[in-house]
């Protein structure tokens, strides 16, 4: 058994928190991700499926030129090779789990 501090994965200054499964012998990643309004993650893909879990708060999600709203209480799951970027569109904070179900996050930038 490992017991982690979630604080212990954010960056020096940063607000959201990355687990790398590969660090710790797991075979999957994730983020936590705690934003204020109009922040977030900018155009990106993977190779495999990502999963949000939207705990509390909205984003703006667009996804392959696709926008929505995603409140709180919802789950969205991205196919894999999907440009996709999201922020905060709510004047509450964002708190949000990605899932990645591998063991190291794999991530595209668009240009």
């Amino acid at each position: 058994m490992k017991l982690i501090d979630i604080s212990s994965l954010k960056p020096s200054g940063g607000s959201t928190a990355r687990f790398q499964g590969f660090r710790y012998e797991a075979n999957v990643s994730f983020f936590v991700v705690r934003s204020p309004k109009g922040k977030g993650a900018d155009k990106h893909r993977h190779p495999y499926e990502e999963t949000f879990i939207v705990l509390e708060g909205k984003i703006e999600a667009i996804v392959d030129e696709n926008t929505m709203i995603i409140e709180g209480g919802n789950i969205m799951i991205i196919p894999p090779n999907t440009w996709h970027e999201f922020k905060n569109c709510s004047d509450d904070p964002l708190l949000m789990v990605t899932i990645h179900p591998v063991p190291k996050t794999i991530q595209e930038e668009a240009n």
